[in-house]
């Protein structure tokens, strides 16, 4: 029995440490950005095996705020969906996303747009009010994303 068990705990730490190297192997980036580049210093998104990662977007308008909530957000998902067709991927293989909005009751108008961005199923989701965002925008966007 104790054989048995130290077996199977040797053969899963085994398949733990093969799927960590496969996932460094396999590492690429969309859009990216390296130590030592002008600019902001992150890459727009990374690839870990069939997992994308995207880093948070915002909706600004030439660097400005839009004057709704509703044009903010089909920004800041228009960015997301061109990170993702840049990846070789579309909205609807999103597998989660979060929005961190400066105020909450900005909800139902991000909702309006978010729902027009999917043709299968909604990813799962977390809507986070957050205070203050970077250049006082409404709405930050990041997510995860898988190949299907």
């Amino acid at each position: 029995m104790i054989r048995r068990v130290v077996f199977f705990f040797c053969a899963s730490m085994a398949l733990v440490a093969v799927a960590a190297v496969e996932a460094q192997e396999s590492r690429s980036y969309v859009n990216p950005r390296s130590a030592g580049e002008e600019g902001a210093p992150f890459s727009q998104a990374v690839w870990v095996g069939n997992t994308l990662y995207l880093s948070g977007a915002l909706g600004l308008e030439g660097g400005q705020v839009p004057e709704t909530a509703q044009a903010e957000a089909r920004n800041v998902l228009n960015s997301i969906k061109s990170t993702l067709e840049a990846a070789g991927l579309t909205m609807d293989d999103l597998v989660t996303v979060q929005v961190f909005a400066s105020d909450v009751g900005d909800y139902g108008a991000f909702n309006e747009v978010y729902r027009t961005f999917f043709t299968r199923e909604y990813p799962a989701r977390a809507f986070i009010g957050a205070g203050t965002l970077l250049a006082n925008a409404r709405f930050e966007v990041m997510g995860i994303a898988a190949r299907r």
